[in-house]
This record gives C-alpha cells, structure tokens and sequence, in this order.
C-alpha cells in the first residue's frame, strides 16, 4: 500500500479522497491555489501545498508545479480526481517518469479512450453499437455538410477531446450545420487546446445511461450496474439515480456484458465509467467513455455497498478487486443532486460569494459530499458545484421523499443555489413517474417551472 499520496485536485472530490487516505491509514497532501487557500480539503489534509495562482492553467492545470510538489512532499502515488487532468495521459506519463504512480488507468486507455474518435471505433471493433456519423474527424465545413446530409438531421457536432458539455452542438439544418461547427471547433479549441471535432446522428430526446466499470491490473473486469443521467441542462448532469427506472434486467445484462467487453478488449484498469444513449425501443448506443472516477460515484456506491475511491487506491497499489466490489449485488435505490452555486432564475448564472449560514441536512439514508461551510468564500474561477446530496431509500418513491425532504432542510444564504430548482424537479409528476429524457430539464425551464423557495 502506498505511504503518502498526492491529490490533484480541489473542492469534494479532494475531500473524498482524503477521507478515502484515512480510512486506508495513508497521509494526504492537498495542493491548492491562492483563492483555494480556505478550502476544507486544505484544512483536513496532512500537509498542504499552494501551486500557484487562481487560474486553473497556472495552478491546478500545471503539471511541472503538481510534480514539484509529490517531489517536495515525497509522496508516490498521485490521485487526479475528475476534471483537470484526471484524463490527461501526458500526465499519467510524467508521473510514470517520475516513479510516481498515477492512480487511474494506463495513459494508452486514457488516450484511446479520451479521444471521442478512437472510443468509438473501439466501441465498433468490440461490438459494441455506436450510432450512425463520421469515421474520424471532420476537418472542413464541407465535409461537415456531406456527412450531415448523408446521415440526415438532426445531427451533433462533438469535440474529440474534453467533456462538460462543451464542443457540442446540434445542427437541425446547413446553415446551423455550419454555424455550430465552427462554434464547435472554437469552444473546443479554447477549452481543451484541441478543436477537431466529429459528427454523430442526434437521437431525440434519448435516455442518458451511463455504466460503472471496475478493472484491476490482475485481467478481472466488472460492472457494478448503471445510473441514468438524463436530468441535465446545458449537457451537464443536475440529478442522476441508480438504478434507472428505464432499465429492465435484459437490457442491463445487454450493456453492462457490452461494458465488460469493451474493457477487455482495451486492457481498462481501474475505475471508468461508459456512457450511451438508449432510445425508447430498447437500443442502446455507446457515446463515450470517462477514464475516470465521475462526479455521481457516491449513488453506485450507496446501491452497491461499496468505496470506489478506495478501491481505486487499492487497485493502483496492485492488489486485487475485492469481495465487496466482486461481490456486489444493489440493493434499494439512490439518488444524486449537485449543488451548484448559481442563480435558476437568472439562466443559472454563476453565483460566487461568501456563505453566510450553512446547515447541512441529515437523518437516515442522507449523505452530504461538500467542501462548503458557513463563512466560506467561493472563488469564481471554478466549477459552480459546491455540494452533492445523495440520498438513499428501499424504493424510487421512498428515495424521492426523502431526497424532497433532504433539499428543504439543506440551508444556504449569502448565495443563490440550484436548490430550489432541485425541489421543483422531485415534485414534478412526470420525473416522479419515471417518465424524463435528456430534453426534460430545458422542457420544464421553457414551460416556467415553478421556483420552490
């Protein structure tokens, strides 16, 4: 097992990991950035370490400043969290050179993987559908009108590299065809430093199913079942449940065997989580892999009565996957939304500030993954989430209740938050029916979804 390790990274998942050291008896060394100074991951950690300023590419995003300080600290293992460079095989090679384990899956499967164009025909070369689009990039704005029309519209033009929803848009025409590739190409450019992107056909309105995959370096790969991430605005995720109230045990086996398959054929370790559309017919089609531990990781976690995180140090330092990982079967359901720090009724604009009060809900069946606290300052030079309530009960209705009942305590001034919306959604008919897609959120925010304060 390792002695001491490093967190690239900031906020909860800093904290989580650094619980996740504790609970391994390993010491923890938080890096932060200036503003992140009064982060709790800062204050729980063994030591900590301050890389830089604010902006991320001059702190969290610098890789020589990270190395310096697993040197400086004398760790021997790096845990890059999500985001950031948490699928940056570059890195994952540094850390190798530097005889520091990167904790997280070999730099060739992060790179085959995180590179949109690749998974997919990976996905193809293990059987695995993938939907109707280009063969590899498209460099120019004629192909882009070629491939469209062949396909036929509507389509989505996605950036190979990156996620978060940006470098994507959906084109119903030529003229937005042209507009959102170059859109596209852009965003992508300024984000991830890489704009090509690739055409895929969009399916309207498709369920966003997404698998939880497990491998060790021993050859044993498992699935630990599916959460479903349709709730979601802007392409990004607000409320994810497991297990889906899509799912019926033959189509689970069909895509966690598919999951399994893929991974094998890749050579995955490590955690990773494989993501699809499915339409209302049953089909299902891959659209990506993250090589990586994902934001709702608590939900599979609460249903499957295991520690992901741990099981990711665990597997890193060469032990096997172990008998609660092996041998989970789910049992009731969970449920998981993200707190973010901005304003729903203003387009959800970013709302940075202090925290004034803070009180964290509680009781049975109810888990808070927060770096907040009151008095604490949240910068604006990051990701807007600040929390994750994660709730669990024997039923999907029960889960509902006390996720509704968990949302009305959890108090929060000085701030605007998604709360409020959060609560509008778990009281909605049709999300209590089961009945949502990946269109559902813009639907409630078009029809004036009343505001629960």
């Amino acid at each position: 097992m390792f002695k001491k390790i490093l967190i690239a990274n900031r906020g909860e998942i800093a904290l989580r990991i650094i619980r996740a050291c504790k609970e391994l008896g390993v010491q923890s060394v938080a890096i932060y950035s200036e503003p992140d100074i009064h982060s709790l991951h800062v204050q729980l950690a063994d030591e900590a370490i301050c890389i830089g300023p604010a902006p991320s590419n001059e702190s969290y995003l610098k890789i020589d400043r990270i190395i310096s300080a697993a040197e400086i600290a004398d760790v021997d293992a790096i845990h890059p969290g999500y985001g950031f460079l948490a699928e940056n095989a570059h890195f994952a090679e540094v850390c190798a050179s530097c005889n520091v384990k990167f904790i997280g899956p070999t730099p060739n499967a992060i790179r085959l993987m995180g590179d949109k164009n690749s998974a997919r025909d990976s996905a193809r070369k293990a059987g695995v559908p993938i939907s109707p689009g280009s063969d590899g990039t498209v460099d120019t704005e004629d192909e882009a009108l070629k491939i469209a029309r062949k396909i036929g519209f509507p389509v989505m033009i996605k950036a190979v590299a990156g996620g978060g929803g940006r470098g994507m848009r959906i084109a119903h025409n030529d003229s937005s065809l042209i507009q959102g590739y170059h859109a596209a190409r852009m965003e992508a450019d300024k984000a991830f430093g890489n704009g090509a992107v690739y055409i895929e056909k969009f399916i309207v309105n498709p369920h966003h199913i997404e698998f939880q995959v497990f491998g060790d370096e021993h050859g044993r790969v498992v699935h630990l079942g599916e959460r479903d991430c349709s709730l979601q605005r802007r392409n990004q995720k607000i409320v994810e449940e497991c297990p889906s109230p899509l799912m019926s045990e033959e189509l689970r086996k069909r895509m966690g065997d598919a999951s399994i398959k893929l991974c094998e054929s890749v050579g995955y370790t490590n955690a990773g989580t494989i993501e699809y559309l499915v339409d209302d017919d049953g089909n299902f089609y891959f659209m990506e892999m993250n090589t990586r531990i994902q934001v709702e990781h608590p939900i599979t976690e609460e249903v499957y009565g295991c520690d992901l995180v741990k099981q990711q140090i665990q597997v890193a330092a060469g032990e096997h996957l172990g008998k609660h990982v092996l041998e989970a079967r789910p049992r009731g359901h969970a449920m998981e939304c993200r707190i973010n720090a901005e304003d729903p009724e203003k387009n959800f604009m970013p709302c940075p500030g202090n925290i004034e009060l803070y009180y964290a809900p509680g009781g049975r069946g109810v888990r808070i993954d927060s770096h907040a606290y009151a008095g604490y300052p949240i910068p604006p030079n990051y990701d807007s989430m600040i929390a994750k309530v994660i709730a669990t009960a024997s039923s999907r209705s029960a889960c509902i209740s006390r996720m509704s009942r968990a949302l009305s305590e959890y108090m929060i001034t000085g701030i605007k938050t998604t709360i409020p919306f959060q609560q509008a959604i778990m009281q909605n008919s049709s999300f209590r029916e089961g009945k949502y897609h990946t269109g559902f959120v813009e639907q409630l925010l078009r029809d004036g979804v009343p505001i629960i304060r």
